[in-house]
């Protein structure tokens, strides 16, 4: 088995897709005529975003969204660079929240955290080893 892909539920796939372009450079790799679905270009696994209707429709019933507004969600989504001060300025003059400044871990690693405007937790790294 192979870990293939996350779809985050939002209100606006094209606007989702376009603030993940503009933050951290993520091409577009396919959307929906009717913008219901799209995914990223980011590399081996998939990020892809999908309207809050598709997900009730898919689950059968109701679900938590993610509202940028509550305490996050108890999941993230980690990307990797080597300039995480960087990735993290352009990410915040994008329309992240900033939640956490770079800072370097005591195994080495610098991390950062922030919001994505639709709630998402976002963690920007280096990469290990």
């Amino acid at each position: 088995m192979k870990f293939g892909y996350t779809i985050v539920y939002v209100a606006d796939v094209r606007a989702a897709l376009d603030f993940y372009q503009r933050a951290f450079g993520f091409a577009t790799a396919f959307v929906t005529d009717d913008a219901q679905f799209g995914q990223l270009d980011t590399g081996a696994t998939a990020l892809a975003f999908a309207r809050h209707d598709v997900a009730a429709a898919s689950l059968g019933g109701e679900y938590r969204p993610l509202n940028a507004d509550a305490v996050p969600a108890g999941i993230e989504v980690g990307f990797t660079t080597h300039d995480v001060p960087a990735a993290f300025e352009k990410a915040v003059n994008a329309g992240a929240t900033a939640l956490t400044a770079p800072s370097i871990k005591p195994w080495g690693q610098t991390v950062a955290y922030l919001r994505a405007p639709e709630g998402t937790l976002i963690e920007l790294c280096t990469p290990m080893g």
